[in-house]
């Protein structure tokens, strides 16, 4: 759905889009895996959820872990012998990896028969490593909020409020060192990478479409505050993105979606001067289905532009452990 759930998530994957959708699971617990292969499986993206109802399903906690990697890098530091000669035999491979893990909390603040207010927080625990050779730990916290009303959604999250910030360091030999040194490139000591704060808003609309099919249209803006970016609505302070999903459930077991996102300008490919920019997106597509206490989706997206398209493909898979059905 292009990114756009900060409004409609209310199972376990509200821990990532946004705490305070967790609220929506009702008296058991939720468990959720998904996972990509980016670039032809070079860079792999797994994700694990948790989602726990508490105290009458008023409240509830999640737990979240996200792993993005490049593994099998070829390490060609030792390649070339002192006396000039290649031994492919000094060539060893590591792993590029970012681990994410959120620790959520969402509590219901006002819950009718005809209207929802949660809330929620997050706490992001970053850890990054670089073969032998670098890692860094971070931290973060996000705090959400959603309104549900019979056929409207409403949700906000302001993400990294407290400036997630990673802090790495670096370990080489000395033998390292001396190569580095003779090929020309920095010997890193220390350093540190800040995320800064966003807002994401959102709303939400159900629509029915006769007794057998209903849509669910979503649109979300991130509005970020750390300078002008290639986005819709660029300003030299505030920058902002839209996203805009749509999905189509067929009697609550058969689900087909459709987003967009990214919308960028970029230089024309048939423009040798390098002069004409046009809009670009990044579309998606994918479908489910649900048996039980069991859900698949399926997802297809572009990871660049229309005219020299990256694709890939992401699994997922829902599992609500009593085989009752999600709060719609």
């Amino acid at each position: 759905m292009g990114g756009a759930q900060v409004a409609s998530a209310r199972n376990e994957t509200a821990g990532y889009w946004n705490p305070a959708g967790l609220t929506g699971i009702k008296d058991h617990p939720q468990i959720g895996l998904m996972h990509a292969d980016y670039f032809g499986g070079i860079a792999k993206y797994d994700y694990l959820a948790v989602g726990i109802p508490v105290q009458d399903n008023r409240r509830a906690l999640g737990v979240s872990v996200l792993r993005f990697a490049v593994d099998d890098i070829p390490n060609t530091l030792f390649l070339v012998e002192p006396d000039g000669s290649i031994n492919y035999g000094n060539i060893q491979t590591f792993s590029s990896a970012d681990y994410a893990f959120i620790f959520s909390f969402a509590q219901n603040i006002k819950q009718t028969e005809k209207k929802q207010i949660s809330f929620g927080l997050n706490a992001k625990v970053i850890y990054r490593k670089v073969g032998k050779f670098a890692s860094a730990w971070g931290f973060g916290l996000d705090a959400g909020l959603q309104m549900h009303g019979e056929k409207w959604h409403l949700g906000a999250v302001a993400r990294d409020i407290t400036t997630t910030f990673n802090a790495w360091s670096f370990k080489f030999t000395e033998k390292e060192k001396e190569v580095l040194y003779l090929t020309k490139n920095d010997i890193p000591v220390k350093s540190t990478e800040l995320t800064a704060p966003r807002l994401i808003i959102g709303g939400g609309y159900d629509f029915r479409l006769g007794k057998s099919i209903s849509l669910m249209l979503e649109a979300n803006v991130d509005v970020t505050f750390d300078g002008k970016r290639n986005t819709v609505i660029s300003g030299n302070t505030v920058s902002a993105d839209p996203h805009i999903g749509l999905e189509a459930n067929i009697k609550d077991v058969f689900f087909v979606r459709g987003g967009i996102t990214n919308f960028q300008k970029a230089l024309s490919d048939g423009d040798t001067l390098n002069l004409k920019k046009v809009w670009i997106y990044q579309p998606s597509a994918g479908a489910g289905f649900k048996i039980k206490n069991v859900m698949i989706d399926y997802a297809f997206t572009n990871l660049a532009n229309q005219s020299n398209p990256l694709y890939t493909h992401i699994f997922s898979l829902r599992l609500n452990l009593a085989g009752r059905k999600e709060t719609e």
